[in-house]
């Protein structure tokens, strides 16, 4: 598979995030020469760097749908988490830069000016945020197999966001704090340019910069332990426990071991099947019920165990413990 179709695979979220931003980048940047605002210059590292973020992600995105070869035999699915940290470095350093900003501003405040200018950009930007932001949502949606319509794709998004790929979790979370932000910065200079409190740029700006750091925090930890590997959600475990025990001669699932890379599950389980049946058919069962797990387009791989059934219901008790 060539690099171009592997793009094609990529997270849609994340890479139509990272067109967006580069325009809000470009027309942030404009604004924020020409206007010397404090609270501009930060929103347009906001932008800058939630551009780099999502670009990176898209990519890392595609390579992770690169096909497992014979020296990587479970895949490339973790090569996503390792693009997200790559975001979360930039992350911080611009966060680093906005609270500098920030706090020379408030230091040294400084009168906005061109707020006509500034406030049309900035309105700009919370459309385009905002617009990105339910973009993810209906993703997270997508991904998660969960309905939602009209303002329950907000609460369905908070709801299941944990189930959803690293770079749609990314995008969600990053437009939350831009769109904020956008609004903020908004705020801070319409209301620092008619009161004459000019320190609000200031603080307009720094609080831009802690919301950078908290969203570095959050994505980094949750990036770390994907990329460490780490057990699948249990909705994800109920939903492919289901489709095995779905299969009439299934009688109970003995072990079930879910590892989740990326977007991808690597499933590991062992089975009772009825007692009393020959080699071959068990043979047959086992071979229906990996053809079963592997319509699920979220799982990589599958290996499979079997037993004879003991007449003791294992995996009920193990949901209870």
């Amino acid at each position: 598979m060539t690099f171009f179709q592997l793009l094609k695979k990529g997270n849609k979220s994340s890479g139509i995030a990272a067109l967006g931003n580069t325009a809000l980048t470009i027309i942030k940047g404009i604004a924020a020469f020409i206007s010397g605002n404090g609270t501009m210059f930060a929103t347009t590292l906001h932008s800058a760097a939630d551009a780099i973020n999502q670009g990176f992600v898209f990519i890392g995105s595609a390579l992770a749908e690169k096909a497992p070869t014979k020296r990587f035999p479970t895949g490339f699915g973790r090569v996503v988490n390792l693009f997200v940290l790559i975001a979360v470095i930039v992350i911080s350093i611009m966060a680093y830069e906005t609270l500098h900003k920030g706090w020379e501003l408030i230091q040294h405040p400084k009168a906005t000016t061109n707020i006509l200018l500034n406030a049309g950009i900035l309105v700009i930007a919370v459309i385009i945020d905002g617009l990105i932001l339910i973009k993810a949502m209906k993703e997270i949606a997508h991904e998660t197999r969960t309905e939602a319509k009209g303002f329950g794709v907000a609460a369905n998004a908070f709801k299941h966001v944990s189930l959803a790929s690293p770079p749609t979790r990314l995008v969600f979370y990053e437009d939350i704090i831009a769109t904020f932000g956008a609004l903020l910065a908004l705020v801070s200079i319409v209301v620092s340019y008619f009161t004459g409190f000019y320190v609000l740029d200031g603080v307009g700006t720094m609080m831009i910069g802690v919301l950078l750091i908290g969203i570095a925090v959050k994505i980094g930890y949750e990036n770390t332990i994907g990329l460490i590997g780490v057990a699948a959600p249990k909705d994800v475990e109920d939903r492919i426990a289901e489709m095995i025990l779905s299969d009439p001669d299934v009688e109970d699932i003995k072990n079930l071991r879910i590892l989740q890379e990326g977007r991808k599950y690597h499933v590991e389980s062992y089975m009772e099947l009825k007692p009393g049946l020959s080699l071959a058919v068990a043979d047959d069962i086992k071979i229906r019920v990996k053809d079963h797990l592997y319509t699920d387009p979220d799982i990589a791989d599958v290996t499979l165990g079997i037993f004879e059934s003991d007449g003791v219901k294992t995996w009920g008790m193990n949901e209870t413990e």
